[in-house]
């Protein structure tokens, strides 16, 4: 039963019969129910096919469980307990003696590797068996490149502890955490590439150009047998079963249909040969999916308005089908499976279903259910996301998604543009947390995929180069214009809001476009590109020069007056629309002194800003306790300002959080900017990656 819930509608009669028609919309769905742990995910089942693994709050922090295959989840025991921070992601050691994740702290990036034995006991007093760090060091962030079967006791992992930019890749013993050094990351290596036999095949490079190379590892040494532009991709994703050659993924190269292949490459000759691009010839290849435990192709995926496949193992299809034709209209997922392949855990989900798991078994083609995410979520008071195309200022035309509220009509709403992070990212069809919270609101939601998104084609991709706050924030501007001409949106209650670059587009929108937009609520959002740029984290060494490329070049007058121009920092005095700011103290990506920066410069001029700051995140929020605190003060923010409806009620814990979180703009101040020529201070503790 859901709990009755004290909703404010504070500002119906003023806002007329538009507004008035929010009392039709279905009840409000707790923001603890939408932004809490769900009380089950992320379930993986060991090699051996005798264990399921899975994420299940432990003490209110979300943590690994593991049970026997056979066994309720009620049988489970925690393998993991942290009370600081959730844990995100896992996976099994491919002997199934041992649990691995990467964790990091307070939302600083630096991910250190742990492992725990989930048969050994825990000692007296603790909840659960002893977990051992094997990347043990501060400051320092490692990179998994490789998990071999042949030996099961082994990682492969990249370390950035004798130079901050660069991983130098070790052999990782997991019982004893013995490391063996195997090569010193003295030439602008990214990544290394192990054949189907575990045996290490190729490096990737950047040059100080920032073009990629790909090299073959000839002994000691590294022989160049391809490569790209700063501005194309040539990434080799796993060795073909002939030991000959390499997948790669690219766009390298005169093609026709401006797409991503998949193609096979010989490390010998660096001869490239076609395999497939988009049937349909209109979005780039989203994946090649490969069987873990016999290094076949399984399948290639295109997201498109929905994911498509076009699979290569026709078992596999199958059995896909078997599952599609019990969930209709629902994408399904093969997750791990057990080495023999017999038993899987397959996900359905859907724009209105963020997921139901079951064990599959291939033998007798039984679906048994899991669990169903987020299971006390009401199914039937969600709304339904549906595609949309609309046409730019310069006529491009851009795709996004648009999700409307239930129960009222899609005339004069209240709305959110709401664009993505990245921005060199895409939005999908499917759940998400966002939109569906909105439109409970009563908002109508829209989610561009503006030039510069990837997935559509380098043309697209490209038409995003130099274009921060200019023809990408027009994407934005002719999205809200739409609604408006439309007729679905009241062009007096448009909203922007997003993290991220969708915080920086937020920024940009009240900025550039206050006429556009009746509030703004910016997550994590740079404010000055030249600070930004100035600010990455060390080990971005490598995508400088693109971030130069498709950004601007801080470096050059031209780039410098570029930047400055697309700053929404330097147009702070154009703002005249009410303004959110939210912001994790430990961001690594965009620091904190980017949000301080705008929120004292409205301060200055004496315009009322909102801030706050949480003092154990990074890039985004990890904990739930947080994130209702913050989304909290946001659904009021724009329920104020641009009518929507808000859940006044909030438990304590959220309550008290969200005076830990609000920060007085008074309190603000600005760190001095170092003279030019003074040694920059090494990066302070900082953290990982949705959507």
């Amino acid at each position: 039963m859901n709990r009755v819930l004290l909703v404010a509608l504070p500002f119906l009669a003023l806002l007329g019969p538009a507004s008035r028609a929010l009392a039709d919309l279905p009840p409000v769905i707790d923001r603890a129910i939408l932004f809490g742990d769900p009380e089950y995910s992320g379930a993986q089942l060991s090699p051996d096919g005798k264990f399921i693994a899975f994420l299940k709050p432990l003490e209110g922090t979300k943590n690994v469980w593991v049970k026997r295959l056979e066994d309720p989840f009620e049988k489970a025991w925690p393998v993991t307990a942290d009370t600081r921070r959730p844990v995100q992601n896992y996976f099994w050691s491919t002997d199934s003696r041992y649990v691995l994740w990467v964790q990091d702290q307070g939302g600083d990036e630096n991910f250190n590797v742990w492992a725990v034995d989930p048969a050994q006991r825990p000692a007296a007093g603790a909840k659960a068996p002893p977990a051992r760090n094997l990347t043990e060091a501060k400051g320092v962030r490692a990179y998994i490149y490789a998990v071999p079967r042949s030996a099961p006791g082994t990682l492969y992992v990249g370390l950035n502890d004798r130079d901050a930019a660069w991983h130098d890749l070790y052999r990782l013993d997991i019982a004893s955490g013995a490391r063996t050094l195997l090569h010193k990351n003295t030439g602008r290596i990214t990544g290394w590439i192990f054949d189907t036999m575990d045996q290490l095949r190729l490096a990737a490079r950047t040059t100080p150009a920032g073009d990629k190379e790909l090299l073959r590892v000839d002994g000691e040494a590294l022989v160049k047998i391809t490569g790209c532009g700063v501005l194309e991709t040539c990434d080799a994703i796993q060795f073909d079963l002939d030991g000959k050659r390499v997948y790669q993924r690219t766009n390298a190269g005169a093609d026709p249909t401006d797409l991503t292949r998949l193609a096979l490459l010989d490390v010998a000759t660096g001869k490239e040969a076609a395999i497939e691009s988009d049937p349909l010839k209109r979005v780039d290849l989203g994946a090649a999916v490969f069987s873990r435990w016999t290094d076949k192709l399984l399948f290639t995926a295109y997201t498109d308005e929905r994911v498509r496949r076009v699979f290569k193992d026709k078992a596999l299809e199958a059995d896909f089908k078997v599952v599609q034709a019990k969930f209709p209209g629902r994408d399904v997922s093969f997750g791990s499976s057990s080495s023999d392949e017999r038993r899987w855990i397959v996900s359905t989900a859907a724009d209105v279903e963020p997921g139901e798991v079951f064990l599959y078994d291939r033998k007798d083609r039984s679906l048994k259910s899991l669990y169903r995410i987020r299971e006390q979520l009401p199914r039937q008071q969600l709304a339904p996301m549906q595609p949309v195309r609309y046409r730019s200022s310069d006529g491009l035309e851009i795709p996004a998604y648009l999700t409307l509220p239930q129960g009222v009509p899609a005339r004069g709403l209240p709305a959110v543009i709401f664009p993505h992070g990245g921005p060199w990212a895409r939005d999908t069809w499917g759940y998400h947390t966002f939109a569906q919270f909105l439109a409970n609101r009563g908002y109508a939601v829209l989610q561009p995929n503006f030039r510069g998104s990837t997935g559509y084609g380098r043309k697209f991709l490209d038409a995003g180069n130099l274009q921060w706050g200019d023809k990408m924030q027009d994407d934005l501007t002719w999205g809200a214009k739409h609604l408006v001409d439309q007729g679905i949106a009241d062009g007096k209650r448009i909203a922007i809001m997003g993290g991220s670059y969708g915080g920086y587009a937020t920024l940009a929108g009240v900025a550039f476009t206050p006429e556009v937009y009746a509030a703004g609520v910016s997550i994590v959002g740079p404010s000055n590109l030249l600070t930004l740029l100035e600010t990455i984290p060390p080990y971005w060494e490598a995508g400088r020069i693109l971030f130069h490329t498709r950004m601007g070049n801080p470096n050059s007058p031209e780039g410098k007056a570029q930047l400055t121009r697309q700053s929404p920092l330097g147009a702070a005095a154009r703002i005249r629309v009410p303004l959110m700011v939210i912001q994790g103290a430990n961001d690594p990506r965009v620091k904190k002194a980017e949000s301080d920066q705008i929120v004292v410069a409205l301060r200055e001029r004496g315009f009322p800003v909102e801030y706050l700051v949480a003092p154990d995140e990074g890039h985004g929020f990890a904990r739930p306790v947080n994130n209702m605190a913050a989304y909290a003060a946001a659904e009021k923010f724009l329920a104020r300002h641009i009518g929507g409806r808000y859940q006044a009620s909030m438990p304590e814990e959220v309550t008290a959080r969200l005076g830990v979180l609000t920060i007085d703009p008074k309190t603000v101040v600005l760190t001095p900017k170092a003279p030019e020529g003074t040694p920059a201070s090494p990066p302070s503790p900082a953290s990982p990656a949705p959507k």
